[in-house]
């Protein structure tokens, strides 16, 4: 029955499978001004790009009487358009407002880190219906633990493939003991990878570890299929060590998107940790919404009534569920394995 509640991730990864300008407008762009000098500023402007030689319109718009020291650089590199440009403004940046036009057309955040001469560091995340912010003084931790929380959560609710791998992992396995386990072992998994590879001790490229995410859906559609008709599965038997395996890997997925936009330099152990939180609430969120829903569908096909019938037969599609799933999780694997060549 608990099937029933993929019909919903369902319709986002059909938006995913059609439409992947579409699913990279939800990535967040990153500004990142650093002081060199008083009225001196290295400035870092990464927004994604939607192919080759396109990018979301996003342009930052700094304070009046503020230059170029030299010619703003700029280029595309794997999936952003980056640009570098050192500015002078005198009195500096301290207690001016800085923004970034053409924000409220999109779906996308900003996040932003300005870093003074002494390295303190003040974050800040844009909104499109924010896209402006002050430069402080002496910003507090408390901004750069909300900044990274709520990106977490973000994170991992627009990740339809984490939570695709999620809903495979509920469909397949029973009973709500061996389901907190599961979950537990996948968290833990990609807790472990996350900081390993944020931190610098694990170096693996991006393209191989997102086909590779991937692959572990399709694995876990076919596991679907393979219990349902009888056959031996070892994720069934097994399902915490194999939720365990592929969770290192998904933390690899969630050190790449967190490097895109990076790490605040005064703060590293801070904003990771409430990274991780934020991802681990956005997971149980999707998770509760699932069990719900399931337990929902559960009760109405439990009822002597037409209605009744019409939810219990809705509630036994579990191998064309993981069909659907196998196979936009198939259009993913080959998409990034032929980006490895693009």
């Amino acid at each position: 029955m608990k099937c029933v509640a993929v019909v919903l991730s369902l319709v986002f990864a059909v938006a995913m499978f059609t439409s992947s300008v579409q699913a990279h407008e939800v990535r967040p762009a990153y500004l990142e001004l650093r002081q060199t000098a008083p009225e001196t500023y290295d400035l870092l402007f990464k927004v994604p790009a939607l192919g080759e030689e396109l990018r979301l319109a996003l342009y930052v718009t700094l304070p009046n009487a503020t230059q170029d020291v030299v010619a703003p650089r700029a280029l595309f590199t794997g999936s952003a358009y980056v640009e570098r440009r050192t500015i002078r403004r005198p009195g500096g940046l301290s207690g001016e407002s800085i923004a970034v036009d053409g924000l409220s057309a999109t779906f996308t955040d900003v996040l932003v880190r300005v870093q003074d001469l002494a390295g303190t560091t003040h974050t800040e995340r844009l909104t499109p219906t924010s896209a402006s912010f002050v430069v402080k003084a002496a910003p507090g931790t408390g901004e750069v633990a909300t900044t990274y929380l709520q990106l977490g959560i973000e994170h991992i609710l627009g990740g339809i493939d984490h939570l695709l791998f999620v809903l495979g992992l509920l469909l397949l396995v029973k009973g709500g003991r061996r389901i907190f386990f599961t979950i537990t072992a996948f968290t833990i998994a990609h807790s472990v990878t996350l900081a390993a590879a944020t931190l610098g001790y694990v170096h693996v490229p991006g393209p191989p570890v997102e086909a590779a995410i991937a692959l572990s859906i399709v694995f876990v559609a076919a596991e679907i299929v393979n219990v349902r008709r009888g056959r031996p599965s070892l994720t069934a038997q097994w399902p915490w060590v194999v939720a365990f395996c592929f969770g290192l890997l998904h933390g690899l997925g969630f050190a790449s998107a967190l490097r895109e936009v990076g790490l605040p330099v005064h703060a590293i152990p801070l904003a990771l940790l409430f990274f991780n939180l934020g991802v681990e609430i956005g997971q149980l969120i999707f998770v509760a919404v699932v069990m719900a829903f399931a337990w929902v569908v559960g009760t109405l096909a439990s009822t002597q009534s037409p209605v009744g019938g019409v939810w219990l037969r809705f509630a036994q599609i579990d191998v064309a569920c993981a069909y659907v799933i196998g196979g936009v999780a198939t259009y993913w694997l080959v998409d990034r394995t032929m980006g490895f060549w693009t």
